[in-house]
């Protein structure tokens, strides 16, 4: 039964679809079956893994909702889209916008998303939701189905901000939706080691919530070969294998999934 895993600020610019895509790519290295959902009306995520154009796929994350709502079975082998990379994708676009207000009006409407999963989750060894930079019924969603969650933060100025309704609103899942959830851990990124600010707002972090968050070791650091390969297809993973991101993302999937023990391989 797959883990799923989903990447959460509703603070935008934070690297959040950088690291769903990279950890896919990086689980599928290791020859795990990935399934990447794209919970962001942008389509970030979709557009990262080669799927530009809408009209290269006649299903997405709208038609999924759709079809839950009204208990209607969606046909999956339109749906998931397989990526160069392997990493299996189920896409989203900017029709995805007005789902959020359709979703008010439902019943049990943050268990929408999970009850799609819970038909495919089981193909899979891994499912990494990336979500809209929103507290919306859509992030609700994406925590009410997942197993964990990671909080990307970048190691920028008022990077802490907003953090407390974050927390509230993952508090208020795990009281009233999904028990099960935890949060696996707190992520930097875009750090410059170079700066003396963004050491001190590592610190700040670490002040903040390190006593009960655990933060992970692994920091990713500002690369614009980042933003090149998503502007290619591509994940960071693929379009340059040697860079200090590719290699800080690898680091994080052995630190989030294995523990280090792929280490060595």
């Amino acid at each position: 039964m797959g883990e799923i895993m989903t990447i959460v600020n509703q603070k935008g610019g934070v690297g959040k679809t950088m690291t769903a895509v990279s950890l896919s790519a990086c689980l599928r290295k290791y020859e795990s079956k990935v399934l990447l959902v794209d919970l962001d009306p942008q389509g970030h995520s979709t557009k990262a893994l080669g799927y530009r154009n809408r009209n290269e796929y006649s299903l997405s994350m709208k038609e999924v909702m759709i079809c839950v709502i009204k208990n209607r079975d969606v046909d999956k082998e339109k749906l998931i889209l397989h990526s160069h990379e392997g990493v299996d994708i189920i896409p989203a676009n900017i029709s995805l916008a007005g789902i959020s207000s359709i979703l008010e009006g439902t019943q049990c409407r943050e268990t929408t998303l999970k009850r799609f999963l819970d038909t495919v989750k089981n193909d899979y060894d891994y499912i990494i939701i990336d979500t809209n930079p929103s507290l919306d019924n859509l992030t609700i969603n994406a925590l009410t189905a997942a197993d964990k969650a990671i909080i990307p933060v970048q190691a920028e100025p008022y990077a802490i901000e907003g953090m407390a309704d974050l927390l509230k609103t993952i508090t208020n899942v795990q009281c009233y939706l999904n028990p099960d959830l935890t949060i696996e851990g707190i992520l930097i990124t875009m750090f410059d080691k170079r700066t003396n600010l963004a050491k001190k707002v590592i610190m700040d972090i670490h002040h903040s919530f390190g006593n009960y968050i655990r933060i992970f070791n692994t920091q990713i650091p500002r690369c614009i070969k980042a933003a090149e390969s998503t502007g290619n297809g591509e994940s960071i993973i693929k379009y340059d294998r040697k860079c200090a991101a590719t290699k800080a993302y690898e680091l994080l999937t052995q630190e989030v999934f294995y523990h280090g023990e792929k280490d060595s391989e």
